[in-house]
């Protein structure tokens, strides 16, 4: 089979039938299934992939059905384990994305080697102060962090090889960081299609504000993970040891200082009333702490059952 095509989805009853005609229409010269992951919509919109099920006739679609709302990764992650496709490709359900943008793609995965291909949503039919202007400052963010130069990490639009979903765990809301998590699995060759955006035809946007800043704050939690997961006394050891040190040197400073200024009959006041001794004393227990930190990491980490999986690309 040529192509496994997810469209995760959460109360989109509307565009389904619509969404399916459009996918058939565009992958004619593809062999292909069509993977509807149901997140616990509550609008009948699984009724409607019954239908649609009942009715396929050369490309069949299966469906996957929550009880109840987990989140779009989640919904990634059991369309990414039902795929049987040579390629993988995820849509949104909202008619938003174009199925016609996918023969393209997947041509720049055959022809052009890449392992994963995102769309770039240039010309948004969003809001552009809602949308635009915090996604803009999100993919910013992102470039710089992971190194990953895509204008639109998070667009629902995009083609992976198979063993790329196969050796990934998507959790959480880290969908948003697909990409970055292919490459820390090995899968570097990631490419950028600009794909046409349309403005939402049924319904309303699922995704409010708050996604930005959460999606911030699972990137620097991602980052982490990815530098420091392995060896987590790298970074609270080093912090540690380094904060241990700047106290007690300043705690050595002002005991000598006070130790010259009473030897040379000079006022002095005691080390215990000078505030810079306790912000000293504080410096050296978090260091303390941050030590410890690491060393309980790091029995946890060499314990942890998957602490020698690696991705092996071939054998001979």
């Amino acid at each position: 089979m040529d192509l496994s095509i997810i469209v995760p989805l959460y109360n989109e009853r509307e565009s389904l039938p619509e969404l399916y005609s459009w996918i058939e229409s565009s992958l004619k010269d593809f062999s292909h299934e069509l993977i509807f992951v149901d997140d616990g919509s509550t609008d009948g919109s699984w009724d409607v992939i019954r239908e649609l099920s009942a009715k396929a006739l050369h490309s069949p679609v299966h469906g996957i059905r929550f009880r109840r709302n987990y989140g779009k990764s989640a919904a990634l992650y059991e369309g990414f384990a039902a795929a049987q496709g040579e390629i993988v490709v995820t849509m949104d359900a909202d008619l938003q994305d174009s199925p016609e943008e996918i023969p393209d793609m997947v041509r720049m995965i055959r022809e052009q080697g890449y392992d994963l291909v995102s769309g770039w949503k240039q010309h948004r039919q969003d809001n552009a102060l809602t949308k635009n202007l915090p996604s803009k400052l999100y993919n910013w963010t992102a470039r710089k962090v992971t190194g990953i130069r895509l204008h639109d990490m998070n667009c629902g639009l995009k083609a992976y090889r198979k063993e790329v979903v196969k050796n990934i765990e998507v959790y959480g809301e880290m969908h948003r960081y697909i990409p970055y998590l292919a490459k820390n699995a090995g899968f570097g060759n990631i490419g950028e299609k600009p794909v046409h955006h349309q403005k939402r035809k049924y319904g309303v946007s699922k995704f409010g504000m708050n996604r930005f800043v959460n999606g911030l704050l699972d990137l620097m939690s991602l980052w982490f993970l990815s530098r420091f997961g392995g060896k987590p006394m790298h970074f609270f050891g080093a912090s540690g040891i380094l904060m241990f040190l700047v106290g007690f040197v300043m705690t050595v400073w002002i005991i000598v200082a006070k130790l010259v200024h009473q030897a040379q009959g000079l006022k002095f006041r005691a080390v215990t009333d000078q505030p810079l001794f306790y912000l000293a004393l504080l410096a050296v227990v978090l260091g303390v702490m941050l030590f410890l930190a690491g060393f309980i990491g790091e029995m946890i980490s060499r314990s942890a059952s998957g602490r020698n999986d690696y991705q092996i690309k071939e054998r001979l």
